[in-house]
């Protein structure tokens, strides 16, 4: 694939340690689960936080418990990795289970977890909150807690990708003392319109099909029209290339297998409810690009119709700190952090190594 890498923006504002201090607003860790094994061999621990937190769209502050996960040599720099709305806190393999980040977490990836400390958390949700929606805000308030919990007092990256990448923005805003770098792949600051209605009309499906008692096929449909979404015209061009067929009453048009077995995997892997709560807080999602006063590298996908690259070039233009856009080429739209993973790699790892030198 080849990479498209635009002049990177050079627009630092000094910020004091007694700004960095004042900005953090850390919410509070109750108690501090012990590791799965207190080996000095083991390099997985995982536990749940205790916070008390008040959600953006609650009335009252909530005691609630977040599921955490950390791989990785006691003494390395921490790293937390954050996913789209259905990943969680496997990230990384955890008893021969492959994380949803596998291709990057590996031996020899960009984020070796022989290497770093690789630290994830399960979403919360409007459920978990009593709210009436959860925020980008709120799920940067509960890492600053897991933070808490297990005493790291400094991130030296965050990698975050689709709503990860929101969720860190929201997180360098508000807690920039607790930050060497954010790293944020596949989006940017709000929702762009054309994606916000998209998700809009797959949320119209799922509660259409609560409402008529077929949760699993509402949300199989949604899926499927998301898909369209995240993948890129090109891509389906190129592997669905193929005429319509007459099969049986119906037409199938050549993706249709495909999608209907994107949808069925998804079924399996989050609840309806849940779905709808973490598809509207993308939508919620907004951070003033100024606020954002941590060293940050943005990568985009040349193809995503979700976030367009016009929305990272504004968002660059508007950091409040160097920023640096990439833009890889590629035919997987929005899904390129999935599968665009040795090009992807080159720029973790040298933004990983930048962010080392700033030491």
């Amino acid at each position: 694939m080849s990479l498209l890498d635009p002049a990177p923006a050079r627009c630092a504002h000094p910020q004091s340690d007694a700004e960095r201090g004042s900005a953090a607003r850390r919410s509070h860790a109750v108690s501090s689960p012990a590791p799965v094994d207190a080996t000095p061999t083991n390099t997985l621990r995982e536990g749940e936080a205790r916070l008390w937190l008040q959600p953006a769209h609650g009335r009252e502050a909530r005691a609630l418990r977040v599921a955490w996960r950390l791989h990785g040599p006691a003494e390395a720099p921490c790293i937390a990795v954050l996913g789209g709305i259905s990943a969680d806190r496997q990230v990384a393999d955890a008893a021969g289970q492959p994380g949803w980040w596998q291709a990057q977490t590996v031996r020899d990836g960009a984020l070796d977890i022989a290497r770093w400390r690789v630290l994830s958390f399960d979403w919360l949700d409007a459920e978990s909150l009593d709210a009436a929606a959860v925020s980008s805000a709120d799920q940067a308030r509960a890492l600053a807690g897991v933070l808490d919990t297990l005493g790291i007092a400094r991130l030296h990256a965050l990698v975050g990708a689709s709503y990860g990448a929101m969720v860190g923005l929201a997180f360098a805003a508000q807690y920039p003392a607790r930050l060497r770098q954010l790293i944020a792949i596949a989006g940017a600051h709000r929702a762009h319109p054309q994606a916000a209605a998209l998700r809009a009309v797959q949320r119209g499906i799922v509660r259409f099909a609560l409402d008529s008692g077929d949760a699993a096929r509402g949300l199989a449909l949604a899926r499927q029209l998301a898909m369209i979404g995240y993948r890129s015209p090109r891509e389906l061009a190129r592997r669905f290339n193929t005429p319509a067929v007459l099969a049986g009453a119906r037409v199938r048009v050549g993706a249709e297998d495909w999608l209907e077995a994107a949808g069925a995997c998804f079924v399996q892997r989050i609840d309806a409810r849940r779905f709808l709560a973490l598809s509207e807080s993308i939508d919620l999602h907004a951070v003033d690009p100024a606020a954002v006063r941590v060293p940050t590298t943005l990568i985009g996908f040349s193809t995503d119709q979700l976030v367009p690259v016009a929305d990272l070039c504004a968002l660059q233009r508007e950091l409040g700190a160097p920023c640096e856009l990439h833009v890889l080429d590629s035919d997987y739209g929005h899904d390129g952090f999935l599968k665009e993973t040795a090009a992807l790699g080159a720029l973790l790892r040298a933004a990983l190594a930048q962010g080392a030198c700033r030491e």
